[in-house]
């Protein structure tokens, strides 16, 4: 029963995910957003939500050490996922179309956005992830260093705000649209606008109420599987909970829109670094150890490495992008091994 609502809320996260990404590119290309704000801001927010609630659940709702464990590896999971599976999808979705004969290999991208969301996502991170180190049961640090990621994540949604981007254009016509039309119902552009949000927002809800069935049942996998809370949510959970920008993505890269393919990637990992890591500071003690900071550790890595590689290339290839897939791979053999 647990891995029937398991496989049934990762069906309903992916039909929502194309609902999303239909209605966030009419929705932006009607109010003439940027691929930025679009990708960076309002995909990412959005399909981030799921993610967001799991470790909000675990730690509010099953108290105790197993529902820390729960939140604190789904919180850390999540940067993980978006650094090494995520961008080996969107490597993988260029190669695919590449080999359809539907684009080249370079990905298209725009340094200045790229370079500004791993920055952040960086900076954010490595606050919250080698302070604590630092100094140790210290709450009153965790408050501050909270607060201090929330300040920086309203920074963040300024400068892309005020950034230079390319325009949005919608893929396909608003699904929720067509569908009013064929019962014959006329909508203004203002109410495509209103339509295409109700869409978005639709989808996203029954992301969320996805994500709450799965944690649910995650304590009692862990225990079926004979792997700690800790590890199986760092694993398990943001393989549901990140479908959406997995989704996305795979969606916008074999459709040639790697600006907002990789932006909601990127724009995802500055959120999960700053409100998600809020909650964990705040109410866990937020003691770090193990694979679950080894995964933090290859994250940060990661990431440094794609922004030398943005600084000095101004551009990422997408065989460069297999080293995420490479690090996960490895990653989760040791997690098998070492359980």
């Amino acid at each position: 029963m647990v891995f029937l609502e398991a496989l049934l809320s990762l069906i309903l996260i992916l039909i929502c995910a194309e609902l999303f990404t239909n209605g966030v590119e009419v929705f932006g290309e009607k109010l003439s957003l940027s691929q930025a704000v679009v990708g960076s801001i309002l995909a990412a927010i959005g399909t981030a939500l799921p993610e967001t609630i799991v470790p909000l659940v675990a730690i509010l709702f099953y108290k105790g050490e197993a529902g820390d464990q729960i939140g604190i590896g789904a919180i850390l999971g999540a940067p993980f996922m978006l650094v090494t599976a995520g961008l080996f999808l969107v490597a993988t979705g260029v190669l695919i179309s590449y080999l359809r004969g539907n684009r080249t290999l370079e990905i298209k991208i725009e340094p200045h956005t790229f370079q500004r969301d791993f920055i952040f996502f960086i900076i954010s991170y490595s606050i919250a992830i080698f302070i604590p180190l630092l100094f140790t049961n210290n709450k009153f640090l965790h408050f501050l260093l909270a607060f201090i990621l929330v300040i920086n994540y309203l920074i963040y949604l300024f400068l892309t705000f005020r950034s230079d981007s390319i325009a949005v254009e919608a893929y396909k016509d608003l699904y929720l649209e067509k569908f009013l039309k064929k019962l014959r119902i006329t909508i203004s552009n203002t109410g495509v606008i209103f339509i295409a949000l109700i869409q978005c927002i639709c989808a996203v809800i029954v992301m969320i109420k996805s994500a709450h069935i799965f944690v649910e049942s995650l304590e009692a996998l862990s225990k079926f599987f004979g792997i700690s809370p800790i590890l199986f949510s760092l694993i398990v959970a943001p393989i549901a909970t990140e479908l959406p920008e997995k989704f996305n993505s795979l969606i916008w890269t074999l459709r040639g829109r790697d600006v907002l393919a990789l932006g909601n990637m990127t724009g995802a990992m500055v959120f999960q670094s700053t409100f998600p890591v809020s909650i964990g500071l705040i109410f866990t003690p937020w003691n770090l150890e193990g694979l679950a900071l080894v995964s933090a550790f290859i994250a940060i890595g990661l990431s440094l490495f794609y922004l030398l590689c943005i600084f000095l290339l101004r551009k990422l290839s997408p065989f460069i992008l297999l080293l995420s897939g490479l690090a996960y791979f490895v990653y989760i053999y040791f997690v098998i091994t070492l359980k």
